[in-house]
């Protein structure tokens, strides 16, 4: 098996591909933002945080899942524990709220990762990651969340006939580690949801979908109702060890913490370490007009089940409340040397492409147009699970690389995170994916031509179906790109 399984390689960018005409016009009135935000329900923000605060017991630094877990699960654990959380931006304006909303319970990337990596811990982690799952669906009743959190599981579809067999694999691997998948010939699968695209399929009823954004606002109205103080628009710039806390300088002021916990996503400038093991990708997403019933009739889809298919450079795409449908993945982007910008976000060319791609799905869509066109940043390890760890001598801990699977993983990252700055042994710290690192991205400019390199392997093993040596080569090494 693999180690290499990565399903999307980070493609650096390259001259743009020129519009089909159809794509033209399904994008002629897509709003640049994510679809998530863009709805008056969206929270104003919070006050930053300025000038010299008071001590805290706790402070988090990043605003999303991973952040906002940490502080809930702080402060539920000790009330006492003064928690501050402060976003550089505003909450879900990052990752948290720019995804697709797959809650997968796996916490190793997906099954096949767990058991190349970790396969003598695989029962633990199983366990564990059933539990985090019933976690969060606890919490969110408890607080009252409502966050449409649902699990109509999730469809695995082979495209091509070389894929065929990628699909009765993974299929035979659920089944002997107790997932009670079904497999689906072509007639199945389209019966589910029709694609004259789709030859064979794999249905997994333990995934889930949920509404990102609103995740990320009910969390935070939960944490805010236990006392912890969130401020946006507050930039953590540096960390300085002073007396048995930390004083971290924010971009207008400053604040003391006994302890520090940063889940920041792909944001290297917190801690210069992150470059080494986390690779920023740019991914890339379309949302549709909410679908008319004629439509819904033409496709099926009545299980409402999440999609994607089994290439490398793979698609994942999904129903809405509202029944509209969102379209993302194939086309990951790197720029050298590793740049994260706000411009990069919009891109003709990856954005034209999956307009293409939805409408070769779906030919009985055919002149559909998209509301809203974004682009989020996804940080990628070599293993495609987070990196964990601790600074400051054990003052502040960190989790970090979730590889676009981090809806779900993130509360038991917030939960590491907690016990490493805690200065707890547990059975999370004990795990071998807490204890030892991925192997680092080589640095640049031999980590832009290995991605290169990556890319165009990757490509051609989809066409193909064959492996070539750099990728065999890459397996043994433990190393890959993913997004």
């Amino acid at each position: 098996m693999p180690l290499f399984h990565a399903r999307s390689a980070a493609r650096p960018h390259g001259p743009d591909r020129p519009l089909s005409d159809r794509a033209t016009r399904a994008l002629a009135d897509a709003r640049p933002v994510p679809f998530w935000t863009d709805r008056p329900e969206r929270p104003d923000p919070r006050p930053a945080l300025t000038g010299a605060a008071p001590r805290t017991d706790l402070l988090v630094v990043g605003g999303g899942f991973t952040g906002l877990w940490a502080a809930l699960q702080a402060k539920e654990a000790d009330p006492s524990r003064e928690v501050v959380v402060v976003e550089a931006g505003r909450l879900a304006d990052g990752a948290s709220g720019r995804n697709g909303g797959f809650m997968a319970p796996s916490l190793t990337h997906g099954l096949a990762q767990g058991v190349a990596c970790w396969p003598d811990e695989m029962g633990t982690l199983d366990r564990l990651a059933a539990g985090n799952f019933d976690g969060i669906v606890a919490t969110l009743e408890r607080h009252g969340i409502d966050a449409d959190l649902h699990r109509p599981g999730e469809l695995t579809l082979a495209l091509t006939e070389h894929q065929v067999p990628s699909v009765h694999e993974s299929y035979e691997l659920h089944r002997a580690h107790g997932v009670p998948v079904e497999l689906l010939d072509a007639d199945q699968a389209r019966a589910r949801v029709d694609s004259p695209r789709y030859l064979a399929g794999m249905f997994d009823p333990e995934v889930a979908l949920v509404d990102p954004a609103r995740l990320v606002w009910g969390l935070a109205r939960a944490a805010e109702a236990l006392g912890v103080r969130i401020h946006e628009h507050t930039r953590a710039t540096g960390f300085d060890a002073e007396g048995s806390g930390v004083r971290v300088r924010l971009d207008a002021g400053s604040i003391h913490a006994g302890r520090v916990v940063i889940g920041t996503n792909a944001s290297q400038g917190v801690l210069k370490r992150f470059s080494a093991w986390v690779l920023p990708v740019y991914d890339h997403v379309l949302m549709t007009e909410p679908l008319t019933p004629a439509q819904l009739a033409a496709i099926g889809w009545e299980g409402r089940e999440g999609l994607t298919d089994a290439g490398n450079q793979f698609h994942y795409y999904r129903r809405t409340l509202d029944d509209r449908v969102l379209f993302g993945g194939y086309d990951a982007n790197y720029h050298f040397p590793g740049r994260i910008d706000p411009a990069l976000e919009q891109n003709d060319a990856s954005h034209g492409l999956l307009a293409d791609h939805f409408l070769d799905l779906f030919p009985q869509l055919e002149g559909i147009r998209f509301t809203h066109r974004w682009a989020g940043v996804i940080d990628t390890t070599s293993r495609f699970t987070p990196v964990f760890g601790t600074a400051l001598g054990g003052r502040m801990a960190y989790a970090v690389g979730y590889t676009g699977l981090g809806v779900a993983s993130t509360r038991f990252g917030a939960a590491v995170a907690l016990d490493l700055v805690d200065g707890k042994d547990t059975e999370l710290t004990r795990l071998g994916m807490v204890r030892r690192k991925p192997v680092p991205f080589p640095p640049e400019p031999v980590r832009y031509a290995a991605v290169t390199a990556t890319r165009a392997s990757l490509a051609a093993e989809d066409r193909t179906g064959r492996r070539n040596l750099w990728l065999k080569a890459l397996d043994r090494m433990g190393v890959g790109f993913d997004s």
